[in-house]
């Protein structure tokens, strides 16, 4: 989600993608938009690709924040 498409932001999120930096990138990007970390993060190996996947949930904790970081 950009910052542009909106302001109603889901409670959760459940964020994937190649173990690399710009999955960290997302994630900090998350946690600044007032997301919390929900339980431990999960990888897999996609052996087609050739890489490790990574995912982790948050939810947003503050029902009155307006997704502006």
């Amino acid at each position: 989600m950009t910052r542009e498409a909106s302001t109603t932001l889901p409670r959760y999120r459940l964020l994937t993608g190649p173990d690399d930096a710009s999955f960290c990138h997302r994630v900090s990007d998350m946690l600044d938009r007032g997301y919390e970390l929900y339980g431990s993060p999960s990888l897999t190996y996609d052996s087609d690709k050739k890489c490790v996947i990574a995912s982790q949930a948050v939810v947003l904790k503050s029902s009155s924040f307006d997704g502006t970081p």
